[in-house]
């Protein structure tokens, strides 16, 4: 194949158009094309009187080393795919199946490689399978009865299942893990243009169907997924893994255990803690879901409230403030909602969520501001875990179990909102007109208003009075990070942690391919 990068046309162009600018780049008739395929397409947003499409596309045509030759152009080369592949199964590695913990990226992905390669894996989840787990979320959404063992947090999918579904990872990947998590939701109906969007997302609606079809191929292929499943004990023998304990009472044997159990997983931490896993405290970062228009960031992006051909606007800004804390916006969700995102009783937390066509009337993000141990009220591995339900626990007792809003006049000036601007929310659940400023430390508080006025700069009126806030996003990442070694296990054998819940990704892709990496591992255990 040849590839040419920087291929420039204009928006809604035709496939016609597309054919006719690669056969002028390679200096050959439109029929000498065999085939071509997309493998990356962007926006160049910076002139506003000329966006246009970037693409890198593939092409196939007869006799490639000749053409090329009479090519002098540093974005036109010779390609070759990378293909993934999955290490061999390794004998010594036979045994009692593994069973995995978690139904999330992590987790299905783990136990589809494991599946497709004959280790017929077990799959535990404490909530609900996805088709159920949708029906809980609405109802809570609508009379908030929270389930704390299925909601936003917990059920197949994880927690991205209730989120924009982005796909694009910051994960250097020279293995073929992404391209092979990418080709395997299309596989499960996600649509094709994820394989070569530059910021890939699949949308909550499509998610959900995607998350089923990849749970009955793992099905298909021998593994088994049980949902209602919590695990609540471990068992060790000799220093390795021997059991695990499911509901308090079922014992099932087993000599590996994969922990992708999710960044909210708060008792299980608990549990592996009292067992002495070895773990330890993370950074992470807090703060609010912020409201605009969807119509101002796309005239901020594209000089225009709408374009017939561009999809909602996104952005992405990060400040680094005098006190040494980073500000930044993080999982924006354009044309999204803000969502009551409870996984505990009597705790409150938010995040954002967007369906497949983005069409909402308003773009929302995370405003975040980096925490470390040392701004936790105690020490130890679940330090973290404590400081985010402190936050949580304040949320709540601010928005009297509603979601609890400022206008962001009001959260500068620290009173409460009486009444809403021209933004009206968009949140799934109740919310209630609120004084944020009661739920964060005052250190946090100001790091907040320092960046928001900070990204003004950025795009203009961003630090509008009449914004709306939303409190407290504090799921961001895991506060926890368990140990593990070369071989992907803690310090106890047989136990693998993996994914965003025991702080080895950040994200649906990063913690897809973490699950991969960990089915390799086991594959070849003591190889």
């Amino acid at each position: 194949m040849i590839r040419i990068q920087q291929l420039k046309l204009n928006p809604g162009h035709t496939e016609e158009e597309l054919i006719k600018k690669l056969s002028k780049q390679l200096r050959c008739s439109a029929e000498e094309i065999k085939q071509y395929n997309i493998v990356k397409q962007s926006i160049d947003a910076r002139k506003k009187n000329e966006i246009k499409f970037i693409y890198t596309v593939d092409v196939s045509v007869d006799k490639e080393k000749e053409v090329m030759k009479k090519l002098r152009d540093p974005n036109i080369s010779l390609a070759e795919e990378k293909k993934y592949v999955f290490p061999r199964k390794n004998k010594a590695a036979e045994g009692k199946r593994p069973v995995i913990v978690g139904s999330g990226p992590a987790g299905l992905f783990c136990g589809l490689l494991l599946a497709e390669n004959g280790f017929c894996p077990l799959v535990l989840e404490q909530g609900e399978c996805v088709e159920d787990r949708v029906k809980t979320v609405e109802e809570f959404w609508e009379n908030g009865i929270l389930n704390t063992s299925s909601n936003v947090q917990f059920g197949e999918g994880g927690a991205g299942t209730f989120s924009d579904g982005k796909l694009n990872t910051l994960v250097k990947d020279i293995s073929g893990r992404n391209k092979k998590v990418l080709e395997t939701f299309v596989e499960a109906g996600a649509p094709k243009e994820i394989l070569y969007m530059n910021k890939p997302h699949i949308g909550t609606d499509i998610l959900a169907e995607v998350v089923k079809n990849i749970r009955e191929k793992i099905i298909a292929y021998g593994g088994e997924v049980r949902f209602g499943s919590k695990v609540t004990d471990i068992r060790i023998e000799k220093g390795r893994i021997s059991k695990v304990i499911v509901n308090e009472s079922e014992e099932i044997e087993t000599d590996r255990l994969v922990l992708a159990i999710g960044h909210s997983a708060r008792d299980t931490f608990e549990m592996l803690l009292v067992r002495e896993i070895e773990m330890s405290a993370k950074a992470f970062a807090v703060g609010v879901r912020i409201q605009h228009p969807q119509e101002m960031m796309n005239e901020a992006q594209y000089g225009v409230k709408s374009h017939p051909h561009l999809p909602n606007a996104e952005y992405k800004l990060a400040k680094t403030l005098e006190n040494g804390r980073g500000v930044y916006s993080f999982c924006m969700c354009p044309g999204g909602y803000v969502v009551n995102a409870s996984s505990e009783q009597d705790r409150l937390a938010v995040n954002g969520m967007s369906y497949s066509k983005r069409d909402g009337k308003n773009a929302n993000s995370a405003i975040i501001v980096s925490v470390n141990p040392s701004d936790f009220s105690s020490d130890g591995p679940l330090a973290g875990l404590e400081f985010q339900r402190q936050l949580e626990e304040r949320s709540y007792e601010e928005g009297k179990g509603a979601v609890p809003i400022q206008l962001y006049e009001d959260f500068r000036a620290n009173r409460e909102s009486v009444k809403l601007g021209d933004v009206e929310p968009q949140i799934k659940g109740e919310y209630r007109l609120s004084n944020l400023r009661n739920i964060f430390p005052e250190f946090l508080s100001e790091s907040l208003i320092q960046g928001i006025d900070s990204f003004e700069r950025n795009i203009r009126d961003f630090n509008r009075a009449d914004a709306v806030l939303a409190g407290v996003e504090s799921r961001t990442s895991s506060p926890v990070r368990i140990t593990r070694g070369e071989t992907l296990e803690c310090n106890i054998a047989g136990i693998y942690p993996c994914g965003e819940g025991a702080g080895y990704a950040g994200g649906i892709t990063s913690a897809a391919m973490d699950g991969i990496k960990v089915a390799e591992a086991i594959a070849l255990e003591n190889d």
